[in-house]
């Protein structure tokens, strides 16, 4: 039986949420009104997963979140507007410390409830299970480190691409890579990081403010450029039409998760040799990625799993490792040096 303890001011909102979990079955549930009495029921019942509401009078999530994370650390799923405030204060969250965001829906709740009854289920049976890591501050110390570096420039095409796959627990994982790549890191990177559209604009500018490589949203038809980081926009998918273009599309209806992993790595490869692309599948529950990712190493491909001691959920690496498509297994902080040495061992002129 999970602990699950539900934090919201709305008494509407923790009834829906307590029927939710109630009707799947498996949780033991209790709720707290603000972010005082949860600190307290935290400290006193030890639940294995909470949702917190960001938007709370008095003591709101974020204080509530950090509190948490430093007295009493526990899986902390968000439950955010879809606003553009709510989506950069979910980001903050994230970097604070939490597990996942889920999208709170506006209008009808009572209705509206339905279209992220999976999701919410989904996210917080995996973060029930997360591993909470100590190092969580550790895109802070490889920002720090990045900050001296030169701004990036743009550069010929280069002769590789970087696909990155990330779902629960991405944004900090996100953070601690990109982080580390350095401004003359010569190949195209493209993210897939499940999320809804309304966060990953947020996602990219402020990875844009904290990496020495560009970082933009990729919302509608654009260039693959060397040197530059492309975040998928949510809810859609990130496709490669072309060596050097790429655009937004309406998601799959076979793909559960946007943008997907899969579709961007088969799309990817009808333009690319396989010998030309990384590809790197971090942090995420279930297995969008893994399947694509295999092909691509048994095609010759090169292919980077994020190791279990360090992801939040080994869900996504860890099926990437059991269909044997890893060559590297590594923790979250060797990733980026990885990176790099690939890219210098095949395009030298280009990282001098």
């Amino acid at each position: 039986m999970t602990r699950l303890l539900i934090v919201d001011d709305s008494a509407l909102m923790r009834r829906l949420l307590r029927d939710i979990f109630a009707q799947v079955g498996g949780f033991e549930i209790q709720s707290a009104r603000h972010g005082e009495e949860a600190l307290a029921m935290i400290k006193a019942g030890k639940p294995d997963v909470v949702t917190l509401d960001i938007t709370m009078p008095g003591m709101d999530g974020l204080t509530c979140l950090g509190r948490i994370m430093v007295e009493a650390p526990c899986p902390v799923v968000m439950v955010s507007s879809l606003t553009t405030h709510g989506a950069e204060a979910a980001l903050e969250a994230l970097r604070l410390g939490a597990v996942d965001c889920v999208a709170k829906p506006e209008g009808l709740l009572s209705l509206s409830m339905e279209s992220v009854r999976e999701r919410l289920v989904d996210t917080v049976r995996a973060a029930a299970g997360a591993r909470m890591r100590g190092s969580f501050r550790l895109a802070e110390r490889v920002r720090h480190k990045a900050a001296a570096l030169p701004a990036a420039h743009p550069r010929p095409q280069a002769s590789g691409i970087v696909l990155i796959g990330t779902s629960t627990g991405g944004p900090r994982a996100l953070d601690a890579v990109l982080t580390g790549l350095p401004a003359g890191f010569p190949w195209p990177v493209l993210v897939a990081q499940h999320m809804p559209a309304s966060f990953t604009g947020a996602l990219a500018r402020r990875l844009d403010q904290i990496c020495a490589l560009e970082v933009v949203e990729v919302t509608e038809a654009m260039p693959i450029l060397p040197g530059r980081v492309h975040i998928g926009r949510g809810d859609s998918d990130l496709v490669v039409m072309r060596a050097d273009g790429m655009q937004c599309a309406p998601a799959a209806p076979s793909t559960l998760w946007q943008p997907s992993v899969d579709r961007m790595v088969t799309t990817c490869r009808a333009h690319y040799q396989a010998s030309d692309i990384i590809g790197v599948l971090m942090t995420g529950m279930g297995n969008d990625g893994a399947a694509a990712m295999a092909a691509l190493r048994a095609a010759g491909g090169r292919t980077i799993a994020e190791a279990e001691s360090t992801a939040v959920v080994w869900g996504m690496p860890g099926e990437l490792v059991r269909r044997g498509g890893a060559e590297q297994v590594l923790p979250l902080n060797s990733i980026a040096d990885a990176l790099a040495g690939m890219a210098a061992a095949r395009s030298p002129d280009l990282c001098r």
